[in-house]
């Protein structure tokens, strides 16, 4: 196992099921855990395609040794162009194996310049790619207060979302607010009450960064082009880590798998009703006690598997 951490580690490569000759897809480089694994499962003419929107991944050291490999190809990119990528190296329908590790990375939140931890004080960044769209500064100080509210309220499923959106629009009113402290602050000292095991930011944080990702459409237009770009019998792994993320890839998969729609009663022939593209492969995987003890992160880990038809 390589010295970074990739959470279900095991469980990821079996689900994929590596041929040697095989083409696949990690589309979450980080700091190049899953890739390592797949690489030292493939043969001379297996390929291994990598993505991240993080330029720091790209330019990691794990990211420069890999890339001498002749078998793998990085490109700074997301989720969104995982389809537009695999066609532009030709293996479009080809691939064996699509891996998606969903969420915000370990380096990405224990980097306080990057402004994803409210445990650590930085300046408010929370891009996943730090060279396209608005900071988190930039977000909370125009965002209308009722978009917040719904940002908090869906992204971070926040009960008092509408009391910390309050709290931020007459903050800024005064003063912007610019790192993860002054903001961790002041959700602190705007909620009623705490959860015991639970900062009160936790779920505001979530949300802002949701919001300014795009992280759950991002995770729709992966998993559809996924889709486009696996061989039969193809498999595709995702690893989710809180209920959003979640719910996305089992819809999809529940809604892949077998008839597309129910015809009731009308006289429809079988024949003429749209089939899924995938199967359900086994129930949802979760970490095993022995890696939550190296790994407490590993705990909201889920990973489902299906297999393109």
């Amino acid at each position: 196992m390589p010295s970074h951490q990739a959470v279900l580690y095991e469980e990821a490569l079996d689900s994929l099921q590596i041929k040697p000759d095989g083409i696949y897809v990690d589309g979450t480089f980080g700091r190049g855990g899953h890739s390592s694994g797949i690489l030292q499962h493939l043969g001379e003419s297996g390929r291994l395609i990598a993505l991240d929107r993080d330029i720091e991944a790209i330019t990691s050291d794990q990211a420069k040794r890999l890339s001498t490999d002749k078998r793998f190809s990085l490109r700074h990119a997301c989720f969104a162009e995982l389809a537009s990528v695999v066609e532009q190296l030709g293996y479009q329908g080809r691939v064996n194996g699509v891996l998606l590790d969903l969420g915000v990375s370990s380096p990405q939140l224990d980097t306080a310049e990057r402004g994803f931890s409210f445990l650590r004080n930085g300046p408010l960044d929370m891009r996943m790619d730090t060279h396209r769209g608005k900071t988190a500064a930039q977000y909370l100080a125009e965002v209308e207060e009722q978009d917040l509210v719904r940002v908090l309220f869906e992204y971070g499923e926040e009960r008092f979302a509408r009391r910390i959106a309050r709290a931020i629009v007459q903050r800024r009113q005064q003063q912007a607010l610019q790192t993860t402290q002054e903001l961790a602050k002041l959700i602190e000292d705007s909620v009623p009450f705490r959860d015991k095991h639970k900062h009160p930011a936790t779920r505001a944080f979530q949300a802002v960064r949701i919001e300014i990702n795009q992280e759950l459409e991002q995770i729709k237009a992966a998993l559809s082009q996924a889709l486009q770009v696996l061989a039969p019998g193809g498999r595709l792994v995702v690893i989710s880590f809180h209920s959003l993320e979640d719910r996305i890839v089992k819809r999809f998969i529940r809604d892949e798998s077998g008839r597309k729609h129910n015809p009731g009663k009308l006289p429809v022939r079988e024949q003429d009703i749209a089939q899924g593209q995938l199967k359900k492969v086994g129930r949802s995987i979760r970490a095993q006690a022995q890696e939550l003890q190296q790994n407490p992160r590993a705990r909201s880990a889920i990973m489902r598997v299906a297999e393109k038809i």
